[in-house]
């Protein structure tokens, strides 16, 4: 009878264990990032050092403390691909990464997909928005947006524990 117990007991705990941990990954951290109308949305002019705000509407984005790379944005604009593309900085082989499927404005399957189709085209929104994040702004056809933040290489040494070298800027001290 004690061994049926201390089982139970074992397999509710590991299932509580095994929510929290589920909720907190996919909800716990996340929080809805307030809008700044005219801020939210920038990219990196073509020779530029400085990120301009573009025109843009409907905007919503989620965040996590927890780590740099949780950030996802959806906006639309009414700029053009080509007006984009003779203006801004772009970024080659972009690959979007995964949000939340409660935040159901951004589909990373779809925008790999229209990336890859061409319909849609991937800019550089700023450089080293955190320490070795660079955020990934990207525009379709039909004047949907999307961002998200990557590593850059940078980013890629630090987190790894490699030698970060001489062509990155210094760590920040925590």
């Amino acid at each position: 009878m004690t061994g049926k117990v201390l089982v139970i007991v074992l397999l509710l705990c590991g299932a509580a264990a095994g929510a929290a941990m589920y909720y907190f990954q996919v909800y716990g951290f996340y929080y809805e990032v307030a809008a700044r109308p005219g801020q939210d949305v920038a990219l990196m002019p073509l020779g530029g050092d400085a990120p301009r705000p573009i025109a843009y509407d409907g905007f919503q984005a989620i965040d996590a403390d927890s780590s740099p790379i949780r950030y996802r944005a959806c906006f639309t604009t009414d700029l053009s691909l080509d007006a984009l593309s003779a203006a801004y900085e772009p970024v080659e082989a972009p690959e979007p990464l995964t949000a939340p499927t409660w935040f159901g404005c951004y589909d990373a399957a779809a925008i790999d997909a229209a990336l890859k189709a061409g319909t849609a085209r991937a800019y550089l929104g700023a450089k080293n928005i955190h320490y070795g994040v660079d955020r990934i702004v990207t525009v379709t056809e039909e004047g949907r947006g999307y961002v998200w933040h990557v590593l850059n290489n940078c980013g890629k040494k630090a987190y790894d524990g490699t030698v970060v070298g001489e062509e990155c800027p210094p760590r920040p001290e925590n």
